[in-house]
């Protein structure tokens, strides 16, 4: 019997790898079809309405017109280095914190009051005060960036420590293991997936912000020109904006998709 479970092993393994191949190609077939249906879409409402509406073709010109003489590159580059600087602060402050708060009841009682506070209140209010405290610089567009992705992803991880299976915390104490061991072996590895999906929140918190920090005297980012061409009644360049960052959140989103595929390969999907 044995010789005949061997080698039907490797066949179940093949034919499990082509169905995940093959759901996979579908899956990308119905994504391309699904953007294809929306440009279709816009490319109507543009010709239903051309005085407001740019038609894609309009923006993808006026994409290359700030491409050639260097706006848009510039603008790419300052945004994406507020939103990284601010996105790796906020989410490498709220993890500890998350931690900390989920495994020490003391530490919830000293942070949750705080964080369920500054919850209440939108980032984008704060810009008024971080003008006053901090001026009119690149620290306040990046502090109130890391205050959205902190307070999103602190409590995705606070909720990842806080749902630990109990029975795989006791199984541990019972096989001798400390507190820390327990903690290093079974509370972290289970709160990664809940840390990544509150850091994928955290991103988009992030992105969403951007526009109103660079409301901070900036010269220069995809907010600002968003902004500028308000003024000016440029639509072709607030869709360029919304269009790149939209992209530009996406890619990173995949990134970090790809990140919690790797990390958390071990958890039964669907």
């Amino acid at each position: 019997m044995s010789p005949v479970s061997t080698s039907a092993e490797p066949v179940t393994t093949a034919a499990s790898d082509t169905g995940v191949r093959r759901r996979a190609s579908r899956s990308g077939l119905i994504s391309l079809a699904s953007v294809c249906a929306g440009v279709a879409l816009w490319w109507l409402a543009a010709a239903l309405n051309p005085a407001t509406m740019p038609s894609p073709l309009d923006v993808a010109v006026r994409f290359g017109q700030l491409v050639a003489d260097g706006t848009l590159p510039g603008d790419i580059a300052a945004s994406l280095r507020r939103v990284l600087i601010g996105f790796v602060i906020g989410c490498g402050l709220a993890v500890p914190v998350g931690f900390l708060m989920g495994w020490y009841r003391t530490g919830r009682a000293i942070a949750e009051p705080w964080i369920q506070f500054f919850r209440t209140i939108p980032p984008l209010a704060i810009i008024p005060l971080a003008i006053v405290l901090m001026g009119i610089g690149e620290v306040p567009k990046i502090f109130v960036i890391t205050l959205a992705s902190f307070l999103v992803c602190v409590i995705a991880t606070f909720q990842g420590v806080v749902t630990v299976d109990r029975t795989l915390i006791n199984a541990g104490r019972v096989r001798g293991a400390s507190d820390w061991v327990i903690f290093r072996r079974i509370a972290v590895p289970a709160s990664v997936p809940f840390i990544l999906v509150g850091m994928r929140q955290g991103l988009g918190a992030s992105w969403a912000t951007l526009v109103a920090a660079e409301l901070i005297a900036a010269q220069q980012g995809l907010g600002y020109r968003m902004q500028q061409a308000q003024v000016y009644y440029d639509i072709a360049t607030i869709f360029v904006g919304l269009v790149t960052i939209g992209v530009l959140g996406l890619l990173m989103d995949r990134c970090l998709l790809w990140a919690d595929r790797r990390l958390t390969s071990w958890q039964e999907r669907r």
